[in-house]
């Protein structure tokens, strides 16, 4: 008997393994170097990711690997790069963060790439296997770098409720994995949606499955209804970690959901646009209406990326491969835009993260004038304020849902639009228009070099993709054509 081996392409998960080095290297330093390690720590993981974005970036043919449940494709390209650019930044962000907290452990980075790797799993998936072991992967890292903060009780608090909620949606996901499988005899994506076609299966039992499989990603993405855990979770977290959970795990999970939603069970005789609309408006209108009463401003943003995950699901429930490119291009601003006023908020809240109130920003034009204006720039790109990248990336969503017909869920996003913009605004209001009353007496604020790196691609971002965004919306078109 001829025994054939499966085939495994281990350049296609180049990437992955660089990362997985990176992170095993930055066990063994801190280890073995122990204090000298701190200063090392941080350079390593980036030179891992740097690393693993060239590897990412080099041509390949699409294909599938691993007995077909790795996609090495163009759309899986994309999505590496965006984790890692996402992963770059939050690594910078953090040098100083993890100084002042002294919280500057190999473990803490580490944790970032095994983080990364799960994202990278789940946007390569084409198996629901792949899609479970990327989520876990992800999830598990997430749990602890919530909690990092060991000496913060509320940071250990966000680190139990994500934990134990995080828990309860992976037994959705994996029960309706198993009703998939039990319906159609495949977790392959790619056979699921053969069976579908053909309808050689169970369909009731397909349609609860797949109605678990949407609860358990709107959970990870943070949609309304299953949104409870993340503003609690968010300010809790460490601020970098809060930067980092708010853009690439969403981006990982919506990569799922349009490979799953619009590659596999689409021909199920299930309106699923029904559906992702109803969870969009919701989560667009929950998100803003919470962020509007918020005083803090680290909440305020967390509410906030609630509603742009709703944002990002307009595309989604426009069922069309212009509607999925332009989530592709939304994902990529929200990275640049959001990572780096999370780095502001960081220098801004100080030791202990003490002053993260709206308030703690009055006057703040006027001692950093230069921070201000970034600040300015990138919460009026969150609000969608031409012509920075924040309104093309909305613009190209609701334009891919008006041509899809979703007229009235066009209409709720403008309105939530709207709303947004007056607690954005909020920012320019007390750094440009308020004063102190009293002088301060804590030392002038001191970025360091890493946030200042981080805080010029992240203007250069929302710059460069809100007055040329072709080339990038090219990007994202091409990595659909091979999906």
């Amino acid at each position: 008997m001829v025994i054939v081996p499966p085939s495994i392409d281990l350049a296609a998960v180049g990437p992955e393994l660089i990362l997985t080095g990176a992170a095993s290297l930055l066990l063994l330093v801190g280890v073995f170097l122990k204090e000298q390690s701190r200063f090392l720590n941080p350079w390593i993981a980036l030179l891992g990711v740097i690393l693993a974005a060239g590897c990412a970036s080099s041509s390949l043919f699409p294909h599938t690997t691993f007995q077909g449940m790795y996609a090495a494709d163009l759309f899986t390209r994309f999505f590496k790069l965006l984790f890692l650019l996402g992963t770059g930044m939050t690594i910078l962000i953090s040098i100083k963060y993890t100084a002042d907290e002294q919280i500057e452990h190999a473990e803490y980075y580490a944790l970032l790439l095994f983080a990364t790797i799960g994202m990278m799993l789940m946007a390569a998936a084409s198996d629901l296997v792949t899609v479970f072991l990327g989520i876990e992967t992800l999830s598990l890292s997430l749990y602890v770098l919530a909690g990092y903060t060991r000496t913060r009780l509320v940071s250990n608090e966000a680190s139990l409720k994500y934990f134990l909620l995080g828990g309860f949606a992976t037994g959705f996901l994996l029960y309706g994995i198993a009703l998939i499988y039990g319906s159609t005899g495949h977790t392959n994506l790619a056979k699921i949606a053969y069976a579908v076609s053909h309808g050689n299966l169970n369909t009731g039992l397909l349609t609860i499955g797949a109605l678990l499989l949407l609860v358990g990603l709107g959970f990870k993405v943070a949609a309304v209804p299953f949104h409870q855990w993340t503003p609690d979770v968010y300010q809790g977290a460490p601020i970098p970690v809060t930067a980092f959970m708010s853009a690439g795990p969403k981006a990982a999970v919506l990569a799922v959901m349009i490979r799953v939603f619009e590659q596999s069970i689409a021909f199920m005789n299930v309106d699923w646009t029904v559906w992702i609309t109803i969870l969009a408006i919701l989560t667009m209108t929950v998100g803003n209406i919470a962020a509007l009463v918020q005083s803090d401003a680290k909440r305020m943003l967390a509410f906030s990326s609630i509603s742009h995950a709703g944002y990002a699901m307009v595309g989604m429930a426009a069922a069309s491969r212009e509607g999925s490119s332009a989530v592709l291009y939304y994902m990529l601003v929200y990275t640049f835009m959001n990572i780096g006023a999370f780095g502001i908020l960081a220098l801004v809240a100080r030791q202990n993260e003490q002053r993260t109130a709206m308030r703690d920003f009055t006057g703040f034009a006027y001692k950093n004038p230069a921070l201000a204006f970034i600040m300015t720039i990138l919460v009026f790109s969150l609000a969608g304020i031409p012509p920075m990248a924040g309104f093309m990336a909305k613009f190209y969503i609701f334009m891919s849902a008006i041509k899809a017909g979703q007229n009235f869920l066009v209409l709720a996003a403008v309105l939530n639009s709207a709303i947004g913009i007056y607690y954005y605004l909020r920012f320019a209001i007390y750094m440009y228009m308020k004063e102190d009353e009293a002088p301060s007496t804590l030392p002038p604020l001191r970025a360091s070099l890493g946030l200042i790196l981080a805080l010029v691609i992240s203007l250069y971002g929302v710059i460069r993709l809100g007055v040329l965004p072709a080339e990038y919306l090219d990007f994202a078109g091409k990595a659909l054509l091979t999906f």
